[in-house]
């Protein structure tokens, strides 16, 4: 079901608001406000240099804002180290997925969290394979098992160990950088399946996508950048390819509705 302003009843998992960002005497984001709620996904769509994957970077914690607020469920974030803001619930899938190669499954999906047991503090390799056997089972990730090699695998089945490892993690939202670039039609296929089944289990989901088909099929709403404005944000159910082509390429002046 698409998510409308008239049904909302709680406050955004994620809240921008008028979020800037310069670095030196450019100004690679300017004034950008966002809200994204739990069981919705918003795309952020906008050309090459627009802004997007700073803004990516700002939510993560790499960077922080010149000016403006961010707010995770209605609290602010002021963390300089990703690693606090992976606390608050909040994980990012980058286009190089972060994958350690060389390692099973169920070592990445632990990656930096590990299990362990006993006095001698040991990994607890059993514990930690069934778990993520359990969780690419529910997501219905095909893999071999949880412990095949993260280099033996397929780019869609990487890229679903890549979203299987967030959804381990995320309490509130999973942000996706580009999540199916380098796949193939079968490939993304699967993975959009995957990003709505995130959808169904309630999370919010802020999608950077190159592809306009892709985002118009999965998402609740579109938002664009473009050289680091923000030009406005539609509903998907209210708008078509051809307008946010418009938006993005300047044939459409910007404007306040977000």
């Amino acid at each position: 079901m698409t998510t409308t302003e008239s049904t909302r009843t709680s406050e955004p998992v994620l809240q921008l608001d008028g979020v800037r960002k310069e670095f030196g005497g450019v100004v690679a984001v300017q004034e950008f406000n966002l809200s994204v709620y739990s069981g919705e996904v918003v795309a952020l769509v906008g050309d090459n240099g627009a802004g997007k994957s700073t803004l990516v970077k700002l939510v993560a914690g790499v960077h922080r804002p010149t000016a403006g607020q961010i707010r995770i469920s209605g609290e602010e974030v002021t963390a300089t180290d990703p690693r606090q803001v992976r606390e608050l619930g909040i994980e990012v899938v980058y286009q190089d997925l972060a994958l350690a190669d060389h390692q099973p499954v169920y070592m990445n999906l632990f990656l930096g969290r590990e299990l362990v047991t006993g006095p001698f503090r040991r990994l607890d390799k059993k514990r930690m394979a069934r778990e993520t056997q359990a969780l690419v089972d529910e997501l219905d990730v095909r893999i071999p098992s949880a412990k095949a090699i993260i280099r033996d695998l397929s780019g869609g089945q990487r890229q679903g160990i890549a979203i299987s490892r967030a959804t381990q993690w995320a309490k509130q939202l999973i942000i996706m950088d580009e999540p199916t670039a380098a796949l193939g039609v079968a490939e993304t296929a699967k993975v959009e399946e995957l990003i709505d089944r995130l959808r169904r289990r309630d999370l919010a989901i802020l999608l950077v996508s190159h592809d306009l088909d892709q985002v118009m099929r999965l998402a609740n709403r579109i938002t664009v950048l473009r050289r680091g404005v923000h030009v406005g944000t539609r509903m998907t159910e209210q708008t078509d390819k051809n307008e946010i082509v418009s938006m993005i390429t300047g044939l459409q002046a910007a404007d306040e509705r977000a």
